[in-house]
Formats: structure tokens, sequence, C-alpha cells
């Protein structure tokens, strides 16, 4: 307490939103933002996957997918390229195009043995990192869809991966329902660091 009188009062912040995006029908599971800072992609518990204009607000693209529970979703860093996935199993990449239907061009790139939690481009648009209800992660490339590596170590679902801030892009961090965080060398597969602590699952 008498540290606490010594320190000065800090104002409160007043948030405010600045615009709200009304479309879903149910959860919204996960969204990103574009590289170009205007577009927002947005993925559902409604089986839908909705590009946004963050400006108007406005709908550009709204894709049903083949099942509910669209848990990823991921701009790619040229925003030409978005990728979901969920129940399905699967990650699929939607080439992005005013003029055409997205659904036309969409891609199935790989396929896990559960549900697909989460994704992320590393760096380029030719290779995609995902991670699953099968305890794995794995890193694909998006134009042959061939499996690149595969990551074993976690023994629970894997709910979360987060890229490391270099330009490189080789580490990657994830957290699942084994209560662990791992930390991964994408070049030759291996852990190379693990924490341990929370006491539940770790989802973000």
């Amino acid at each position: 307490e008498k540290i606490a009188e010594k320190l000065a009062t800090i104002n409160c912040i007043n948030v405010k939103p600045r615009r709200v995006l009304k479309g879903h029908q149910a959860k919204v599971l996960c969204s990103d933002w574009s590289p170009d800072k205007r577009h927002i992609v947005s993925s559902s518990q409604d089986g839908k996957m909705i590009i946004w204009d963050a400006f108007t607000t406005n709908k550009e693209h709204a894709v049903t997918m083949p099942t509910t529970w669209v848990m990823a979703c991921a701009y790619a860093p040229t925003g030409a390229l978005v990728a979901c996935g969920g129940l399905d199993n699967k990650v699929t990449v939607y080439p992005l195009s005013l003029e055409d239907d997205v659904t036309t061009r969409k891609k199935t790139v790989g396929t896990h043995t559960s549900y697909m939690s989460c994704c992320a481009f590393p760096n380029s648009d030719q290779q995609i990192l995902t991670g699953s209800g099968d305890s794995t992660c794995a890193l694909w490339d998006v134009e042959s869809g061939q499996l690149l590596q595969n990551f074993h170590g976690h023994s629970g679902d894997v709910m979360s991966i987060d890229l490391a801030p270099s330009e490189t892009g080789n580490t990657f961090v994830s957290g699942s329902c084994d209560k662990m965080i791992l930390v991964w060398d994408m070049r030759s597969g291996q852990c190379v660091q693990s924490f341990e602590g929370h006491e539940s699952d770790v989802n973000s």
C-alpha cells in the first residue's frame, strides 16, 4: 500500500468500437487482418468465412463451408490468399479476386486426422502451418499440397500456433490441451523448448 501511494494515478483508457461488422449467425471463432490493413477475414460456428471491408463494414465475400465450426482463418502475407478450416479436418486456400467467385478456385492443401484448430502463413504465400486436434502441427506446400514437415510432441489437441517475430521465420510456438507450450524449429521438425506451468488447456 505504501508503494502504491507513491505511484501516479493512471487515467482509465476509454476504448470505443470504431466499426461493428454484422453478418455471422453464430459464434465468431477466428479473425485476421489483411496485410493492407483494410480487410478482415472471419470464420464462424455458422459454417461461413467472410471477407470484410473494415472501413465500410461491407461484406466482399461470404463463403459457405462444407461443415459448421470454421475454427481457423488467416491471410497470406501478400493478401492474395486466405486459408481456413475446422471440423472438416482440412486446410483450404481461396485466391481472392473481386471479379470472380472465390469458391471457383479454392484448393484443399492438406488434411489432418482430426479438426483443424489454427493456421498461419510463415512469411510467404507458398507454405502454410496448421495445428490440429490430432495433437500435431504440420507444414504444407500450398501449390502441391505436399506435407513438408510434421511436428509431434503434444499429447493433447493443439489449440494455437504463433510464428516467432523473425524475418527468417523458422520458429513457431504451439499451445495445447496437454497444458504445454512447445517451441519448434520448422527446418528440423524438432521441439527446441518446452514450457510447463498452466493448469489447464492453452488456447491462445
